[in-house]
């Protein structure tokens, strides 16, 4: 049984057993977290779409732990112009552990 979740602006699709790196949550590290916004459940062959949620599916997960992504290179030139700016950035991010998918 998967079921497609969205989180942080960003749709996932999840089983249980999966893990998964998603925006960071306001969760401590061992917490368990309820996801509501359950957007499809599919089941081999059978597909629930909602609309635009399912009624009544959750996703039950559990956070792993919290990180940054790899670094994220920003380069801007104008050539000719003496113009050259360098930034970069880390996203962060929640890991969870998804333990079971109701639908």
């Amino acid at each position: 049984m998967y079921a497609v979740i969205k989180t942080g602006g960003k749709q996932y699709k999840v089983a249980a057993g999966d893990k998964v790196k998603v925006e960071l949550l306001d969760a401590e590290v061992g917490a368990e977290v309820t996801i509501d916004q359950v957007l499809a459940v599919g089941n081999g062959s059978e597909l629930k779409i909602g609309a635009p949620l399912v009624a009544g599916a959750t996703v039950k997960a559990t956070v792993v732990s919290h990180g940054k992504h790899d670094k994220v290179r920003i380069f801007k030139m104008r050539r000719r112009k003496h113009y050259k700016k360098s930034q970069g950035h880390r996203q962060n991010y929640t890991e969870l552990q998804i333990s079971a998918v109701n639908g």
